[in-house]
């Protein structure tokens, strides 16, 4: 035997031998390549002779014992004048090859499976060591695993080409393949010319379908405007889309989607209003989903098929309305806030339970939310605001339940939803996370200063503890949609002169109550949050004060970005609440403020989000059109307007005159001199200083 003890050193041009290789390990062998030179500084040498070789990346073979299953892989060494000389990387198959690659490289390379997302620092070094020890990956925990890039926004936005280009795909698909995904749904209703899933599929992901997409097929009405969407009246076009949809996708690993819901991702029926019981609903579905898995199955050998039971359809389900084919995975989903419960749909909020029941046979699998979106209260630009005890909860619950074939994460944009992308990720590679040890592990993978580890893991942890909790169940807490969509629906009912009559679409936070307490309710509530994310900031802040440079600029925008997301969102929407309040009471010159600071507030958003966007991240939320701060600011500036039209209309120098002039020039000045109005920014400050003293 050789000496195991003696580890291989990797240094200057490594020379990589690669046999012939599938498309899909050519881009993981480019992955590695640049890995190597990043860290050692130069450039591997791919070689065609395996005996000069430093390391040999191919498939398994028998003596190797590589483990018998899907996406195996394993580290071997072979003797040569009584050392070992090369290390082999071997798999069974071609994600097995991919996922040895990655996992060498971010053992002994230090190449994170988040490194282009967090801009991590990596170190370069003179040589690499590799001790000298066969090592088998262990199987996933969860079969199908993977994202749904569902923030297709902030990606649209970042570069210009439309629909995105390769430059924006390769990095979501290579962190989703580090993080030992396999399958994703590459964005939502994006032009059927873009590279998005062909691109997936050419680096060894499994494509799947979004619930409102079926098939992966082209939407009815884009195929057929002006047509009525009704399968009932005109199967054929339906159909016809779905063969088109299986033709394109034959050759590749697809997970299939049946489902049946109406144009726009809402229930078929308010197109199709025959369809007025549980059981002609049930029955329409369970015949569509039959009708697509035979199509399928006529055309591609053993097809993956999953339902996804979302929304009605899960209602249905549960109440003994769908009939499903034999094998389909049945796909359940949480809330769009991490309970696996039914969602809300505007103000009605069941909570039905939303994992499969006892004796309910067949796979299962999970679609989950750790970043959403719902004109309420989701958070979309921020990092989930439920702690990591949670995920682990609900996660372990999910799969102790049986739901654990499948797992399709809606992971956003993943810029700011790292730290809970890696949560699932040991979810789903183990089953399993202590989330402490998880924490300290990912803190040290992506900050440098090792003295400072334990600051930074507490304000991770502490992030949920600042949390705005907006109602009564453990999952209600509120992200950065929170501070502008209801803001928004205030300003529009204010305006609209409906302040009579409560705004039905805030039943949801609050209550079906007169409209001034359904604004006070919210000011309540907010002022609790700006103490709260204020003190999570100052503790922030003094944390990153004795930062390095660049671990500094990686915490500002890996967590500091969230906190002050969400403290100019509490001040802002706090701050309209007042405005209200001083202009219900006719206190127009002290709403006008209020309302000025509002919009300074949310300027501030505006602020973070532009301050993030530095070197390749420019332009990154140029595109911010869901929370969608820009608009908010503009809504407000709106508001403080038709506010200075109480009182200070129409030469706009009447509060000037009344509450800032000197008393000396009150009752002498010359109109023809003293005219000039003041901005609303200057006014306001002034008016706020005045009220102030």
């Amino acid at each position: 035997m050789f000496d195991q003890n003696q580890p291989l050193q990797l240094k200057g041009e490594v020379q990589i031998y690669a046999a012939e290789l599938p498309t899909s390990v050519q881009y993981a062998l480019r992955m590695l390549v640049r890995d190597f030179e990043t860290v050692l500084g130069s450039k591997p040498e791919l070689v065609s002779n395996v005996e000069t070789a430093a390391l040999c990346i191919r498939f398994a073979e028998e003596r190797d014992q590589c483990p018998q299953r899907a996406e195996a892989f394993g580290f071997r060494f072979y003797l040569e004048d009584g050392r070992a000389s090369c290390l082999h990387i071997v798999g069974n198959d071609a994600l097995g090859l991919i996922y040895g690659m990655l996992e060498f490289s971010r053992i002994y390379l230090g190449i994170q499976p988040f490194w282009f997302w967090t801009d991590q620092t990596i170190a370069e070094r003179s040589e690499i060591r590799v001790p000298c020890q066969s090592y088998d990956s262990l199987e996933a925990k969860v079969r199908y695993r993977g994202w749904f890039v569902n923030d297709e926004v902030c990606l649209i936005g970042w570069k210009k080409p439309y629909p995105p280009s390769p430059e924006v795909w390769e990095p979501v698909f290579e962190a989703l393949l580090r993080c030992g995904g396999n399958m994703v749904i590459p964005g939502t209703d994006l032009p059927r010319d873009g590279i998005h899933y062909k691109l997936a599929s050419e680096m060894g992901l499994w494509v799947t379908h979004h619930h409102a997409e079926p098939l992966g097929a082209e939407m009815f009405l884009r195929a057929y405007p002006g047509r009525t969407a009704s399968y009932h009246q005109a199967p054929e076009l339906f159909e016809h889309l779905w063969a088109e949809a299986i033709e394109e996708q034959k050759d590749m690993n697809v997970l299939w989607v049946l489902s049946f819901r109406g144009q726009g991702d809402k229930p078929f029926w308010i197109d199709d209003p025959a369809f007025d019981t549980s059981e002609k609903r049930g029955a329409m579905i369970s015949k569509v989903i039959r009708k697509q898995h035979d199509m399928i199955s006529g055309a591609v050998d053993n097809p993956v098929c999953c339902v996804a039971l979302y929304g009605e359809i899960s209602e249905l389900y549960k109440g003994g309305y769908i009939d499903l084919p034999d094998g389909v995975i049945k796909i359940w989903a949480d809330n769009g806030y991490g309970r696996m419960v039914s969602r809300r749909h505007g103000n009605l909020n069941l909570r039905v339970p939303s994992l499969p029941a006892a004796g309910d046979e067949g796979e299962h699998g999970l679609y989950y939310h750790t970043t959403f979106h719902d004109l309420q209260a989701s958070n979309h630009l921020t990092l989930f605001p439920g702690s990591a005890s949670f995920l682990k909860q609900e996660i372990e619950a999910a799969f102790a339940a049986g739901a654990d074939e499948y797992l399709l994460l809606n992971c956003g944009n993943i810029r700011p939803h790292v730290y809970s992308l890696d949560i699932i990720r040991q979810l789903w590679t183990t089953g399993e996370i202590d989330v402490d040890q998880h924490l300290q592990q990912f803190v040290s993978s992506y900050y440098s200063d090792e003295a400072h580890h334990a600051g930074l893991a507490e304000l991770y942890r502490a992030y949920s503890e600042a949390a705005l909790p907006y109602g009564p169940n453990a999952d209600d807490l509120a992200g950065d949609e929170y501070y502008h969509h209801p803001a928004r629906q205030i300003i529009g009912h204010w305006l609209q002169g409906k302040s009579e009559q409560p705004d039905p679409r805030l039943f949801w936070a609050a209550g079906d109550v007169p409209f001034d307490e359904q604004v006070k309710g919210f000011e309540t509530r907010l002022e609790s949050g700006i103490q709260q994310w204020r003190a999570w900031l100052d503790r922030c802040d003094q944390a990153l004060a004795k930062l390095g440079e660049d671990d500094q600029r990686r915490a500002i925008d890996q967590l500091r970005f969230h906190g002050a997301l969400h403290l100019s969102g509490c001040e802002g929407f706090y701050w309209l609440c007042r405005a209200y309040e001083q202009f219900s009471q006719q206190r127009y010159p002290q709403a006008f403020v209020f309302a000025s600071k509002s919009m300074w507030s949310y300027q501030e958003g505006l602020h973070v989000l532009r301050q993030s966007e530095h070197g390749k991240w420019e332009r990154f939320y140029e595109a911010d059109w869901l929370t969608n701060i820009e608009s908010t600011v503009h809504n407000v500036d709106t508001l403080r307007r038709f506010i200075r039209m109480h009182g200070d209309s129409p030469d706009f120098f009447l509060w000037y005159k009344e509450y800032l002039m000197p008393v000396t020039e009150k009752y002498i000045y010359l109109e023809n001199t003293h005219r000039n109005p003041l901005s609303d920014d200057e006014l306001a400050k002034r008016l706020d200083a005045f009220f102030n003293q």
